[in-house]
């Protein structure tokens, strides 16, 4: 999933993911997606699987023939001309490819660039959020940033990408590569040529870029005093915009806190680990935690734990709690759901969760490229992995947005939490 953008848009307000154009997390541990960041696309199959009893060599005389071998037909036969730094960069991108993990990748440089530029909270470009479905590789707007060029121009969650400027969008590229055509200079214009399911036909729009800010979190009060946060993502700005938007709704005396997870897929650990402390009292135990204030541990392959994080510091929030959730909430969404379910901090509403639990080192190398690679397994409090199972929800419901027959013929019109059910179902616990 990469983003150009947050999630708004009418009767659609859930979409998938987001398009700053290029979601990546970087620094750490993260719970972010692979090559075509889908968090939303199937898990590593081999995760904590142990490895092959053959070891690949690279040195063997066997490999070094067939790989001799191959050169030497490609310098015989090959039509085109040979362009020796993709050659280069594919070679180590195999090398990941070869880990059969979709969460294990190599980064070109400029990859790794716009990966730490897209962290930062802004970057150059049409300001929607766009991921690559795993299996059919088609590439598709998850929804645009509100007011971004996106937006304006028109384009709608769900708009399947066929064609940036000259270039057909085909199965065998990946997300990255998309996305950089998609982002560029400010003030510069790019064409994208989309299919529109609701509508059977293609559409294109031709879209000016400008510098999009990355807003993370969406607050407000609704009807009956109740609070509201929507958390998008976890990138560097989130944990401290969501202290602060939980601050508002403790000083505006609010009966009950909605937090709106759906289509969240996840980001920093550290971020959604130390909003959920912000709300958790530090000496309370969990349901099948091992020690007091537990939030997250990580397992390696050999089930030992390398990491620990406890609540620590010292802040607690005492309101009625409702997380809403969807198929679309994943990683660290799913590790912060989980662990206020553990503490029983708030009500779950939606429908099950994705189910990915996995963490992922992002290790730059010297050239200024970088990989990233599976290392462990995330466990909740209560001693649970999230990883391919993911969390059901205290209330199963699925998304309903209660149009009225004149909201349905005016596609404009702007997305009410008010004719959200999840929304409404969250209200009538937290007012029962």
């Amino acid at each position: 999933m990469k983003l150009f953008g947050s999630k708004n848009g009418a009767f659609c307000k859930r979409g998938i993911s987001v398009v700053l154009v290029s979601m990546m997390l970087v620094s750490g541990f993260s719970g972010c997606g692979r090559r075509a960041d889908n968090e939303n696309s199937s898990d590593s199959s081999g995760a904590s699987s142990s490895s092959a009893s053959t070891e690949f060599d690279q040195e063997a005389p066997e490999v070094k023939e067939k790989t001799e071998k191959i050169e030497k037909i490609i310098d015989d036969k090959f039509y085109f001309d040979k362009d020796a730094k993709k050659q280069e960069e594919s070679y180590y991108d195999g090398i990941m490819e070869g880990l059969d993990d979709p969460y294990s990748r190599y980064y070109t440089k400029e990859e790794y660039d716009r990966m730490k530029e897209d962290d930062a909270g802004s970057f150059s470009g049409i300001g929607a959020t766009v991921q690559q479905d795993i299996d059919s590789k088609q590439v598709s707007i998850v929804s645009p940033i509100k007011d971004s060029p996106a937006e304006k121009s028109g384009l709608k969650p769900g708009d399947i990408i066929l064609k940036v400027g000259d270039t057909e969008i085909t199965k065998e590229m990946d997300l990255d590569y998309v996305v950089s055509l998609i982002r560029g200079e400010k003030g510069t214009t790019v064409v994208l040529k989309v299919y529109r399911e609701k509508e059977k036909k293609e559409l294109e729009f031709s879209i000016v870029r400008d510098i999009i800010k990355t807003y993370t979190i969406e607050s407000k009060v609704l009807d009956k005093n109740i609070g509201y946060i929507s958390v998008s993502q976890f990138i560097n700005t989130t944990e401290a915009d969501f202290k602060a938007a939980v601050d508002d709704m403790v000083s505006k005396n609010v009966d009950g806190l909605i937090l709106d997870l759906r289509s969240n897929p996840g980001g920093f650990v550290a971020s959604s680990t130390s909003m959920a402390d912000y709300l958790i009292e530090d000496a309370l135990l969990a349901d099948g935690a091992s020690k007091e204030g537990l939030l997250l541990q990580t397992k390696d392959k050999d089930d030992k734990i390398v990491d620990e994080i406890c609540c620590k510091d010292g802040h607690s929030v005492d309101i009625p709690m409702v997380i809403l959730v969807d198929k679309n909430t994943a990683s660290s969404a799913e590790i912060f759901t989980g662990i206020m379910r553990d503490y029983k901090k708030a009500t779950i509403i939606g429908t099950k969760t994705y189910g990915k639990g996995i963490v992922q080192e992002v290790i730059p190398l010297d050239d200024g490229s970088a990989i990233k690679i599976t290392i462990s397994e995330y466990y909740i409090p209560s001693g649970e992995t999230v990883h391919k199972v993911g969390i059901e929800p205290d209330i199963e419901l699925e998304y309903e947005y209660l149009a009225s027959e004149t909201d349905a013929e005016e596609e404009s019109t702007e997305y009410d939490e008010m004719k959200d059910n999840q929304i409404l179902e969250a209200i009538k616990v937290l007012t029962e």
